[in-house]
């Protein structure tokens, strides 16, 4: 108990490991994974949600799985547009339990994917796809998007590719768990190191700070929850869509576009929430 109060959690990144084990199985439950990425705590953890996505459904018109399957669903658009584009090379970072690696692969044999996480989850992950068969191409490295240099830094998981491709980065599930100045850091540096390469992309989900919104005390509530559960903060960023795209802007990408779920609606089959939706995509390139 000790080690856990003195753990800085506005910049430890090992309490976002929590998190994946309950995502992989909403991932599964959904028809979105395999189920070699379901856990027993993955379980565990959204029977023990399961009052509170009720709770959500009434009150804002979507559950807190409602929010994360839409950011899958899109984020998994952005990707397999990217890929139309001729992007060669996918990053991964907080990769988790996310089948996306896997089931991209499977789909498109000639990407080279690479998945990034902290060395525990790497290392299981790693494990997990030898079981499953894994694919020519599909790497697992331990990454800690907060070291600035040294072999687990994303300066030195991107120096390992290749210079020529166009590379695509990828989080999901990962900023909101950052104050905005720690996760600031953390793209400027992104931003800079995609430069080495003749076309980059970075594409992420940012749950806004949206006090206008008709359900944001109820916002407010499933925010705290989820920070009880990771031992954490779990800090909302940006205020509006301009916001959000003018420091992205401000951290070195040249070219931002920030969507809402409800934008692909009529084009991809996900779930829909009856009000406003409450997280944000962003596709910046540099």
């Amino acid at each position: 108990m000790e080690q856990i109060n003195d753990i800085d959690t506005a910049t430890d990144t090992s309490r976002i490991s929590i998190s994946a084990h309950y995502t992989g199985y909403i991932w599964y439950k959904n028809g979105l994974s395999h189920k070699q990425f379901v856990t027993p705590m993955g379980r565990a953890a959204y029977w023990a949600l399961k009052p509170m996505n009720i709770f959500m459904q009434k009150m804002v018109g979507a559950s807190i799985d409602t929010f994360l399957l839409q950011r899958h669903f899109v984020l998994d658009h952005l990707v397999e547009q990217a890929i139309e584009d001729g992007f060669e090379q996918i990053v991964e970072l907080a990769a988790g339990l996310s089948s996306r690696g896997y089931l991209i692969k499977k789909a498109h044999p000639s990407i080279h994917y690479v998945e990034g996480d902290l060395p525990g989850m790497s290392a299981r992950k790693a494990e997990l796809l030898d079981q499953l068969g894994r694919a020519e191409g599909h790497i697992t490295q331990p990454c800690n998007i907060l070291d600035e240099s040294g072999s687990h830094s994303i300066e030195a998981l991107l120096g390992s590719l290749d210079k020529t491709k166009k590379t695509l980065i990828i989080t999901e599930g990962l900023v909101n768990y950052f104050d905005l100045p720690t996760i600031r850091k953390v793209w400027a540096r992104m931003a800079d190191a995609l430069k080495q390469f003749p076309q980059a992309r970075y594409v992420t989900e940012v749950y806004p700070k949206l006090e206008q919104h008709p359900s944001y005390k109820y916002v407010k509530v499933a925010q705290k929850v989820v920070g009880f559960f990771t031992q954490g903060e779990y800090p909302l960023h940006y205020d509006s869509n301009r916001a959000m795209q003018q420091g992205f802007l401000e951290d070195g990408f040249a070219q931002v576009a920030v969507t809402a779920p409800e934008d692909y609606y009529d084009k991809l089959d996900m779930p829909t929430s009856s009000r406003q939706s409450l997280v944000r995509l962003v596709a910046a390139d540099v």
